[in-house]
């Protein structure tokens, strides 16, 4: 029997808001229009408090909330130490006293609370003992908790010979990463200062002083020039400041040996994402040397403008977080390609936010100037359009999964094909959607959108996992020998007919 083109599955992934991560809690700051901490008082009432009432609020802690978390020891004792300056001058505390106060500066936020969608499939690192025709995954899935604040979860399971994708249980606790150490480049340093106004002149004083890979203690004696050259350097006050935001939003975090990969949250860090990591697109990357690593990139939104910026991993236990620069990392939507083509590394762009465009890169980080694929064209799709998901290759092509927003701001799926050895050309183009949104996934808190950051092909199907109207989310299978077929018969693209320079 021949199969439809597409077919939903009966998998469907719901918020969960009983999933929740320990976070520091400060008194009175919870509060924006004040924002004045009510710390120290709060540490006064704790400490007037005699033994046996700590002995009891401890131990109902511990009776009401160990379940949820795997170390509320290690939680507590952090955050007493981040509170403990507040405290001056004090006798020694009984560990108890200690553990309570770090209890009252701490809560329970949920990351699911309003919604669990967009997700990214990618083949899972590790696939020993998977049985014969299966294949492991990872999907990345977007959670958002209070505040609309978008983190990144993780999912696992396996796809089995006809396609139909399993999960795996999940851990019924989660996991919040520990800051690592990184290193940063002075090149990658440049193209931002550049990016943020900064002249030339400026900032040359201080990268000058740094090696190309520095690290932290590197970066705190150039910050001593700059002060010593006040005088002569005007600027230096604004420099060191940019200098920290930059500094800042490069970072890692790596999660405990063991750490099951569902168990794991990664929440905002970097100043450029303080209202939420959005719609990774995990591939992963061959480099030219034949080593692969896990690459995604995201949308870092501060409440009031959004960049791409770049995940990094090879075992999806330690993750590297920068910035990308240059004309093509503009907007939202980036989407990389799973290897070098030509000798440079290459990219889905949609810079100008409204049409598909690729770009290019000798780095990996910095993208040239755009180059216009396709622009809204079919009823669907007139809006704007952009991709879902990183490029997948097949025998036949570049299959890139796009969405296109129509009438009612109503979201659909597409594909375009794009030339294995010249990707700037589009061979293929579907004139109606694969999936639109239908019954109870038109529900959520953005009506009418079905949306996916990138599937899998396993034997002749891909798998897709989609986001449904901010609300939860799907698995389509699509049958790809019939889906190349409709792209080798379908109409073009309107596009310039232009060819882009390699150089």
């Amino acid at each position: 029997m021949t199969r439809p083109l597409v077919t939903r599955t009966e998998l469907r992934l719901n918020p969960d808001p009983s999933r929740v991560v320990p976070i520091m809690f400060l008194p009175g700051q919870e509060i924006a229009i004040t924002g004045e901490s009510r710390s120290s008082a709060v540490l006064a009432r704790v400490l007037e408090l005699d033994d046996s009432q700590v002995s009891q609020g401890l131990s109902r802690v511990y009776e009401v909330f160990s379940d949820h978390h795997d170390d509320l020891n290690g939680i507590f004792d952090a955050h007493f130490q981040a509170v403990e300056h507040r405290l001056g001058e004090y006798d020694e505390l009984s560990i108890e006293r200690r553990q309570l106060i770090g209890a009252y500066f701490t809560q329970e936020y949920s990351v699911e609370s309003a919604g669990l969608f967009n997700p990214s499939l990618v083949t899972h690192p590790d696939q020993t003992d998977v049985p014969e025709g299966h294949v492991r995954v990872i999907m990345s899935v977007r959670t958002v908790g209070a505040g609309y604040v978008s983190s990144i979860g993780f999912r696992t399971g396996f796809i089995r010979p006809d396609g139909e994708l399993i999960l795996d249980e999940l851990t019924p606790t989660l996991r919040l990463a520990d800051l690592d150490q990184v290193s940063y480049s002075r090149r990658a340093f440049a193209f931002q200062l550049a990016e943020q106004g900064a002249e030339r002149g400026d900032y040359d004083f201080a990268l000058d002083a740094l090696p190309l890979r520095f690290n932290r203690d590197d970066l705190g004696r150039a910050f001593a020039l700059l002060a010593e050259a006040r005088m002569t350097q005007n600027s230096a006050t604004t420099i060191i400041e940019r200098f920290r935001r930059i500094a800042a939003s490069h970072y890692a975090v790596t999660f405990p040996e063991g750490t099951p990969i569902d168990s794991q949250v990664i929440m905002p860090r970097g100043p450029a994402e303080t209202k939420g990591l959005e719609d990774v697109r995990f591939v992963e990357v061959t480099h030219p040397n034949g080593k692969s690593e896990y690459r995604g990139t995201y949308t870092a939104y501060d409440g009031t403008f959004v960049a791409p910026h770049l995940v990094r991993t090879q075992d999806f236990r330690r993750f590297e977080f920068t910035p990308m620069s240059g004309p093509g990392a503009k907007n939202k939507g980036m989407g990389l390609f799973p290897r070098q083509v030509r000798g440079r590394y290459v990219s889905l762009s949609r810079a100008d936010r409204e049409s598909n465009e690729i770009a290019w890169s000798d780095d990996g980080y910095h993208w040239g100037t755009p180059w216009l694929l396709q622009v809204p064209k079919e009823p669907w799709e007139l809006v704007h359009i952009g991709n879902c998901g990183s490029p997948i290759e097949t025998d036949h092509g570049w299959l890139v999964l796009t969405h296109g927003v129509g009438p009612m701001h109503e979201y659909s799926i597409g594909a375009i094909l794009l030339d294995l050895d010249d990707p700037s050309i589009v061979i293929g183009h579907l004139d109606e959607p694969l999936i639109t949104s239908i019954d109870e996934e038109r529900t959520g808190y953005v009506p009418n959108v079905v949306y996916s950051c990138g599937g899998v092909i396993h034997g002749d199907s891909l798998v897709l996992p989609y986001g449904c109207s901010d609300a939860f989310i799907r698995v389509a299978i699509i049958d790809v020998p019939e889906l190349m077929n409709k792209l080798a018969h379908s109409s073009l693209p309107i596009r310039p007919d232009l060819s882009p320079s390699w150089n």
